[in-house]
């Protein structure tokens, strides 16, 4: 499975075709031990996994939790963020809070709303270097954006809206980052506006030029809807969430 060399072991073809095998086993494993704990409906307790977004996992998800840990004491959240899209049918999450369709069957899907996007920058940095008054103006400016992953700027692109990766002076892929820089003073970057919104030393660049929506959908695996425990964090962050979303129009 593995080749000796001189500065250690480097696995082989063969124990590389079976990580994701591993991983599997690893799932499973865990989804047992979450799916034999807490079975008394009077007294809901055990674990339930949630995956969310880097933005939605670190910014939103932790203080809609508080109430729901006020009532319900005996049940243990564990909360991957990650922007990886994790696998709810070989379950690696119990449930996922997702920002685009899903696209697997034998799951439970509720379409939340829309998140709107746009652009943001800390009224610091503008103070500096000026607001863009157009697009075009943006090319003076620093921008955070995508490393290596491109989803973004693929979302961006299919809005409409058209920018060059030039521009970017800041890069990295994780969006919780991207966030983090915008709230320095750092650059300009797009985010969430209705988080944005709470943050007052933050200041809309070009909204009518650069906006677009997200989808925000909580999704679930549908062997899970009996599973009492599961069913109440899943209606909890149904209900907690909408104020993160804008009504469809």
């Amino acid at each position: 499975m593995f080749t000796r060399h001189r500065n250690g072991l480097t696995a082989t073809d063969a124990a590389l075709a079976l990580i994701p095998h591993a991983e599997a086993m690893e799932a499973a494993a865990a989804a047992l031990v979450r799916e034999a704990s807490g079975k008394d409906p009077a007294s809901p307790a055990g674990t339930v996994r949630i995956t969310a977004s880097d933005v939605v996992g670190s910014e939103i998800v932790p203080r809609i939790l508080v109430p729901f840990r006020q009532r319900y004491p005996g049940i243990t959240i564990e909360l991957a963020t990650s922007d990886r899209v994790d696998n709810l049918l070989i379950r690696q999450a119990d449930i996922a809070i997702r920002m685009t369709r899903p696209d697997q069957d034998a799951l439970v899907a509720k379409r939340l709303g829309q998140v709107p996007i746009g652009l943001f920058a800390h009224n610091d940095y503008l103070a500096r270097y000026g607001t863009p008054a157009s697009m075009d103006d943006l090319a003076g400016h620093a921008l955070v954006g995508f490393d290596r992953d491109d989803s973004a700027y693929r979302a961006v692109k299919a809005a409409g809206i058209t920018i060059d990766p030039a521009v970017f002076r800041f890069r990295t892929d994780n969006n919780a980052a991207q966030l983090a820089a915008v709230r320095a003073g750092l650059c300009i970057g797009g985010m969430q506006s209705l988080l944005a919104a709470e943050m007052p030393q933050l200041e809309p660049v070009l909204p009518e030029a650069f906006r677009f929506n997200l989808e925000m959908w909580l999704v679930m695996h549908e062997d899970l809807r009996s599973v009492h425990r599961v069913r109440l964090v899943f209606d909890h962050l149904a209900q907690s969430l909408q104020p993160w979303v804008a009504a469809d129009c």
